[in-house]
Parts: structure tokens; C-alpha cells; sequence
């Protein structure tokens, strides 16, 4: 009996002793092979070791696994392209046996700056996905040789690990703890994403800037953008840290190349770019394609705001306000007798009418900022539909002055209107809003700067400069508002006023027949001809059916006289009282691309960006353009005239607008070999600024 127990008891000894060994066995079988982890007594701050996965694909004869690398404190290794200094670690695999290649993914790095030096890489701790390929996967497999890592902090090591695994990829156990590292490597790798869209990448040789432009359907927050190439001429070449500016959806990053080999060659070359925005990254690849870059705007938001306030002001001289302010002359005249409070009202009404056009047209293109879609100062007036709008108001204005109707209200309506102050605050608030959306095809010196620095800045600055815009339009009636004496002082209105509503109400008219000649750019000629001709029967019932026949018939033949004198002088090529203009110059399509190339050949290329809704372009064509001795110097034997038309809508003329910070027409701008990335000029132009650009770029004095 004590025999059978010891017996017993003996062998449920060697059982447990069996499982337990067998669990072990079974356990250390199931974690996939690994280096371990590998340290170099020279420099501890840095661990590593490769892992594999223990997943296998036996049809393609690959396996995967990673390198994991551990840094101590502050220390930090590089990414594949390490930027100013470091090396990218490296491992020669050559010693391997049974191994056909080895694919290294890169999870996207960080940005480190010491002592000025930019370098991309990974700090603390990083996964590197890798995938093996097996010449023949059902037999074993040994990863040997040497892993080179090298690691900064105020100084760097280069630092050599010995590789040696030995495994049978037919045999592997996939380890959930390994797969887990391998899968949060992976997922930091950037792959191509379909929420990126229409990428360019242009090479600017002469200013050896590089620009890369992509949109992103959702929207940037913080973005970066990351280059880089396996071509010798981009890795020979060193990338400076990005301006990175975003408009809608649209990021612009523009690089400052250089090389120890000279000049970069990047045109035509194939890069990969890496966009990264905050928990999103993304990497595609694009061919480099030579164009011209331009720098950004470093306009300050103090001088934003300063040159809003005087741009908004001149606006109030420009041709195109100019009517309005002809009805506001008249209410001026007409608020003779008015208490002071009554005045003050009346003007800030009209002030307040400025301030909700210049928030509606912020708001406008905020919207379109958001949406990726075009914008810019007047790009209202690309629209048909607006342009009809504008045309009818102008019209009921324009009849309105000349006394053709008067809106009659009941007479609740009119005793509330009374009591509220002379039945005029709502037209004065309207009247504010009319001259600005007038304004808009006009452009004034500071104007296209404070708008260019707001469509490039945040929805808040964006509003806080057209706000500064509207203030500064404002500014005459916020001064009568302030000062209600220099109303009453003026002239008591008479006689005199309905010739001076007259003469403003046909300067009104004006604005409503050119706003309906707009219309030929979406409209056909006949559409157009036969809108003008129906407003004209209109306009002369109405005539005859307030002022009788006899000033009718007059009317009708001061039209039909100014038509022919018009028609007349318009077909007589000399003249003893004018001399008449030129016919226009011949112009190309504007191309960024022929641009490089004429200049490339020694020519001089003189941009044009125009629309026909733009008034201060039709100024610097008739008053600059076509006289001489501009004229002549344009149809010079080495000069090429270019023409971006931004009447109707156009990406192409919107992005090269874009890319030299403006959001509006005219822009007027100057290459050639010795300026190829342009001189502007400015908005108002002046001969003397065309013709010393001219020669400043040509390389000769302007005498």
C-alpha cells in the first residue's frame, strides 16, 4: 500500500511537471521570433530590436515585422529624409540567407529645430513597419547583418547593431501583442487619401523657390507639408521649412531650394510629397512642373487695417461711386430744416448701410473661402444674376431721381415713417449699401493689399478688415453725422436741385445701360440689345406720362443725337479737336508656364489681369495702356503681352492671382531676364511706373 502511494504520488508529480514544461514550451513557441532587445555599451540612451509579427503570405512568399527603437530623454533619430543634418537608419541585410528584399515603411515624422538646423524624425519611441520577401517561404530564413541607426541630441552617434534571426516562416504563430506594435506602425505610415486633390508642384528656377498647392475636401487645420525623392537630383537637394499658408481648402507651401552641387534641377522630377494635419497624414506623388513663385504678402495686421481705411476712402472717388454720391448730394440739399438729431440719424443710417454690405460681402466670401470655391474683391460681378440685379435697382434709381415714380405707401405706413424721421432712415440705409456694392468693380491704391491680406488670414481678421474697409467709405457720412452744421450750411435747396437730380439721375442711368453691356459676356448680343431697347421704350412712356410729349420728343432726340455724335466720333480716325486711341494691342493667353519660357529666351513679358466689369482697368487702358509712349514700348520688338481675362469665372486667372497675393483686378506685373519672378505694378498705373519696370527688367536704364 505505502508503495502504490509513493508510486501515485510520483507520477502526479511528473505529470505536472510535464504540463508545466509543455505550457512553457508552448508559450515561448507562440511569442513570434525577435532579436530581443539590442544595446551597444557606447551608447545606452538607445535600444532596438526587430519583431516578427508571426503572420505570413505564403502566396507572395512574404512576412511581416518591425524594428522598434527605444531613445532615452532627449535624444531623437532621423526619418528617410533626415532634412539639414542626421542620416536615416539603414540596415544591410546582405549577409541574409533566403531573403530576396526587405520593404521599410515610415511612420510620419516631426519637425526638430537645433541651433537653426531642421530635421525630420522621431523622438522617445518609434515602430518601423517591415515587410520580407522570401525566395522560397516553406524553408528557413536568416535575417542577418548590420543595423545602422544614428541618434542626436546636441551632439550625434552613429551607432552599429548585429542582426542575426533564424526562423521557418511556414511555422510562424501570429502574436497578438506584435501584430498590435506592427498594426500602430502601420497606421502612422502616410498611403495616398482621396480626400486630397488637384496637387501641383511648380519649380521656380530663378528664384529657386519650390511651391506645392493641394486641396483637401474637409478642410486644413495645422497643416505640414513634407518633400522629398529618390531621384539624385532631389536628394542632392536641401528643402527649407515651408511658408505654409491655407485659403479654403486649399494649401499653398513654398520651399527655398539649394544645393552643393549648384543650382537644383527639379523640373520634371517626381516627388513625393507628405501632407500632415494633425491626427491626418497623407502621402502622393507629383511631377514638378517650372512656372514662377512668388512670396508671400508679410503685410502686418496694423498696416492691414491702415491701408483698409485709406482704400475704403478713396473708394468714394472713384467713378463708380460717384453716382451714389450724387443722391447723397441731393439728401445733403434736402435735409435744409432738419433738426440736428434728424441729420445725425439720417447719415449714420447711410453708414450703417456701407458697414452691412462690406459684412455681407465678407460673409460672401467666407463662405467661399470654406467651400474651396474662388474669391476675390468684385468677384460678384462675374455672375449674370447679380449683374441683372444691379441693373434693375440702378434702373429704378436712376427713374426715381429724374422723377419718373415715386413708391407710394399707406398711410399707416407714411405716418410711422414720419414719426421715425423724415420718412428717409430706411433710404438712407440703402443708399449706404448701393454705393458699396457699386464699389466693388472698382480697385484704389491700399485697397488690394488690406484685401488680399484679409482673404489670406482667419475668418475673425477677415471681418475685422472689411469692417476697417467699411469705416473708412464711411467716413464722409460719419463726418456729417458727427458735425450735422456743414448739412445746414450748405445751399437751401431750389430751382437749382431738380437740374442737379437730373444731371445725377441720367449719371445713373449711365451705370445701369454699362451694368446691362456687362451682360454680353453671358448673354448674347441680341438678348442684350433687346433688354437696352425695352428699357428705353419704358423709360420714355414713363417720360411722356410725367412731363407730356413735348419733353419726351425732346428727350428722344437729344438720345438719338448723342448716338450718332457717338457713332460718329467713334468712326472718324483724325480729328482737329481729339486724337483718337490706338487700336488695342494684340494679346496671348496668359500662362505661367510661357511666361518662364519667354523669359528663359530674353524676352520681356508684360502681364495684363483685366475684366470688363472693372472700371480702374478700363482707366489704365485708355489713360496708360494706349498712349504713347507706353503704347510703343508694349509693341517693342522683344516684348510679349500676356492677358488673364477674369470676367467671367476662371481657376486659371484666380490661381495666378492667387499666387502673388492678390484677390482682385486690375494686377499689372512685369518679367524679364532680369526680374523672372515680376515686378508689380501698381493699381492706379502711371506711365512712369510702366516704363521703369519695363527697363528694370529688360537690364537697360530708362532714360
Amino acid at each position: 500500500m505505502h508503495v502504490l502511494k509513493t508510486f501515485s504520488r510520483l507520477l502526479t508529480l511528473l505529470i505536472v511537471s510535464i504540463t508545466i514544461a509543455l505550457s512553457a514550451v508552448m508559450t515561448a513557441y507562440a511569442e513570434s521570433p525577435s532579436t530581443g532587445w539590442l544595446t551597444n555599451p557606447n551608447h545606452p540612451p538607445l535600444s532596438t530590436r526587430i519583431v516578427l509579427t508571426g503572420t505570413a503570405n505564403h502566396n507572395a512568399n512574404t512576412f511581416d515585422g518591425f524594428l522598434e527603437v527605444q531613445l532615452n530623454d532627449d535624444w531623437k533619430t532621423y526619418w528617410r529624409t533626415p532634412g539639414e543634418g542626421g542620416i536615416a537608419p539603414s540596415f544591410n541585410w546582405q549577409e541574409s540567407e533566403n531573403i530576396k528584399d526587405i520593404a521599410w515603411y515610415w511612420p510620419a515624422p516631426q519637425r526638430f529645430d537645433l541651433l537653426g538646423i531642421n530635421t525630420l524624425g522621431y523622438k522617445n519611441h518609434a515602430v518601423f513597419p517591415l515587410t520580407f520577401t522570401a525566395k522560397d517561404i516553406s524553408k528557413p530564413v536568416t535575417i542577418k547583418g548590420t543595423l545602422t541607426i544614428s541618434s542626436c541630441t546636441t551632439v550625434c552617434v552613429l551607432t552599429d547593431y548585429p542582426i542575426d534571426l533564424t526562423v521557418s516562416p511556414s511555422a510562424l504563430i501570429a502574436d497578438p501583442n506584435a501584430l498590435h506594435l506592427f498594426a500602430q506602425g502601420m497606421s502612422h505610415v502616410p498611403k495616398p487619401s482621396p480626400l486630397i486633390q488637384s496637387i501641383s508642384v511648380v519649380w521656380d528656377e530663378n528664384a529657386q523657390k519650390l511651391n506645392v498647392s493641394a486641396q483637401k475636401t474637409t478642410g486644413w487645420n495645422k497643416p505640414d507639408i513634407l518633400i522629398d525623392g529618390s531621384s539624385e537630383a532631389v536628394t542632392d537637394t536641401i528643402f527649407s521649412v515651408p511658408h505654409v499658408s491655407v485659403t479654403g481648402n486649399t494649401v499653398n507651401a513654398t520651399f527655398e531650394a539649394s544645393s552643393w552641387m549648384g543650382t537644383p534641377e527639379l523640373e520634371k522630377e517626381t516627388l513625393n510629397i507628405t501632407f500632415l494635419d494633425q491626427d491626418f497624414v497623407a502621402e502622393h506623388t507629383s511631377v514638378v512642373e517650372k512656372g514662377l513663385v512668388t512670396k508671400a504678402s508679410s503685410t502686418s495686421l496694423a498696416s492691414a487695417i491702415l491701408f483698409a481705411l485709406l482704400g475704403g476712402l478713396i473708394l468714394n472717388i472713384m467713378p463708380c461711386v460717384l453716382p451714389v454720391l450724387g443722391m447723397k448730394l441731393s439728401s445733403v440739399v434736402s435735409a435744409q430744416g432738419l433738426q440736428k438729431t434728424q441729420i445725425r440719424r439720417q447719415f449714420i443710417a447711410s453708414a450703417l448701410g456701407i458697414l452691412f454690405s462690406f459684412w455681407l460681402i465678407a460673409a460672401l466670401l467666407g463662405a467661399l473661402k470654406l467651400t474651396g470655391s474662388a474669391f476675390g474683391w468684385g468677384i460678384q460681378f462675374q455672375s449674370p444674376v447679380f449683374i441683372g440685379v444691379m441693373m434693375a435697382i440702378t434702373a429704378l434709381f436712376a427713374a426715381n431721381m429724374l422723377g419718373l415714380f415715386e413708391i407710394r405707401l399707406p398711410a399707416s405706413a407714411t405716418t410711422w415713417l414720419a414719426s421715425k424721421g423724415d420718412n428717409s432712415y430706411v433710404g438712407h440705409f440703402t443708399q449706404g449699401m448701393f454705393a458699396t456694392l457699386l464699389a466693388t468693380p472698382c480697385s484704389a491704391p491700399f485697397l488690394g493689399t488690406a484685401v488680399a491680406f484679409a482673404l489670406t488670414t482667419n475668418y475673425l481678421m477677415l471681418f475685422v478688415i472689411f469692417t476697417a474697409l467699411a469705416v473708412g467709405m464711411a467716413l464722409p457720412w460719419l463726418l456729417v453725422a458727427t458735425i450735422p452744421a456743414i448739412a445746414q450750411r450748405l445751399p437751401k435747396p431750389g430751382r437749382w436741385m431738380n437740374t442737379v437730380k437730373v444731371v445725377f439721375g441720367i449719371m445713373i442711368l449711365a451705370t445701369s445701360i454699362w451694368l446691362a453691356t456687362l451682360l454680353k459676356s453671358h448673354l448674347s448680343l441680341g438678348v442684350v440689345a433687346t433688354v437696352l431697347l425695352m428699357g428705353l421704350v419704358i423709360l420714355l412712356w414713363r417720360t411722356s406720362s410725367v412731363y407730356g410729349r413735348k419733353i419726351t420728343v425732346i428727350a428722344s432726340a437729344l438720345t438719338v443725337v448723342l448716338l450718332v455724335v457717338g457713332l460718329v466720333t467713334a468712326s472718324i480716325t483724325a480729328s482737329t479737336w481729339a486724337t483718337p486711341l490706338p487700336s488695342d494691342h494684340q494679346w496671348e493667353k496668359l500662362s505661367s508656364t510661357h511666361i518662364s519660357q519667354h523669359v528663359a529666351n530674353d524676352k520681356t513679358v508684360f502681364v495684363d489681369v483685366t475684366a470688363d466689369w472693372c472700371i480702374t482697368c478700363k482707366a489704365n487702358k485708355i489713360g496708360v495702356l494706349l498712349q504713347e509712349p507706353v503704347y510703343s514700348a508694349l509693341n517693342g520688338e522683344n516684348m510679349v503681352r500676356m492677358q488673364g481675362d477674369w470676367t467671367a469665372p476662371s481657376d486659371s486667372v484666380t490661381q495666378y492671382l492667387q499666387s502673388h497675393g492678390r484677390y482682385g483686378v486690375p494686377f499689372n506685373i512685369v518679367y524679364g531676364p532680369n526680374a523672372p519672378s515680376g515686378i508689380p505694378l501698381p493699381v492706379v498705373l502711371s506711365k512712369d511706373a510702366v516704363l521703369n519696370a519695363i527697363a528694370l527688367a529688360q537690364g537697360v536704364p530708362n532714360e
